[in-house]
């Protein structure tokens, strides 16, 4: 039977080595500050949820949350891309609308030497097209759209976050869907490595409104994209008026080659 004394005894046990655990703690914080800032941050990134290997916010670019994976992101941009109505409008009553804004946009990148008649083009997140068909029409017949659901003969099926192309393909690279990357840097990688050197990069995005529900993140500035394009010299930023989107963001990439830490 177990005494008062034994009881006491027992205790005092349980005590000392708490406080010799403690006293040891304290020791090897003191000692290796850094391995023990290490052992923390491993355990936290470990028990993060999946999507948080994709998020990569700033003060002026804040990705949304809410993606508990990669797949699930995918399936959000599915729902918008897939959309019955939707695809309807944007091959009824936007085609031609949209296509003279565009034709617009491009003929003013001609002339200002961005473009040329024999650049070879991709639009980035291009749904059905317009922008792809829009180049046609302003005399630019090589080029190429992707997005996750293809719409042959002017969009291939592709993930802008791991484009389908050899690494310098386009002399020239359009976008206006920036607000529905969830991983920004991999984005604008992806359009570096797939861009010539010497290419231009032109990116449509909004700076003081909110973009809709599938949205993947919001910029503030023009900031975040300098930061972004690392291998690309900011050329040109102007207002403009492309359905929603206010602002035109020109990189041109420069002739050195300069490794991606992705």
């Amino acid at each position: 039977m177990e005494t008062a004394k034994t009881k006491h005894s027992t205790f005092k046990y349980l005590i000392l080595s708490l406080s010799l655990s403690f006293l040891l703690l304290f020791l090897f914080i003191s000692l290796h500050p850094n391995r023990f800032q290490a052992l923390l941050t491993t355990t936290v990134t470990e028990n993060r949820p999946p999507h948080s290997a994709f998020v990569s916010s700033t003060e002026d670019l804040k990705i949304r949350p809410g993606y508990t994976s990669y797949d699930t992101y995918i399936q959000r941009q599915l729902n918008k891309t897939l959309n019955p109505k939707l695809r309807e409008i944007w091959t009824t009553r936007d085609w031609d609308r949209k296509i003279q804004v565009f034709s617009r946009f491009f003929a003013d990148l001609k002339s200002e030497k961005f473009l040329a008649d024999s650049s070879k083009c991709l639009c980035v997140g291009a749904r059905v097209g317009q922008e792809v068909e829009a180049l046609k029409r302003v005399g630019v017949a090589d080029s190429i759209g992707i997005d996750l659901v293809p719409f042959p003969p002017l969009v291939i099926k592709g993930d802008f976050h791991n484009q389908p192309f050899d690494d310098e393909t386009f002399d020239f690279e359009f976008s206006n869907v920036f607000d529905h990357a969830l991983r920004p840097e991999k984005f604008v990688a992806e359009i570096e490595r797939t861009l010539k050197s010497d290419g231009v990069a032109v990116l449509h995005v909004s700076l003081s409104r909110r973009g809709d529900k599938y949205s993947a993140n919001d910029l503030y500035s023009v900031k975040p994209l300098v930061k972004l394009f690392r291998r690309s010299k900011l050329v040109r930023v102007r207002k403009v008026d492309g359905f929603g989107l206010d602002t035109e963001v020109v990189f041109r990439k420069t002739k050195k080659n300069i490794k991606q830490g992705f």
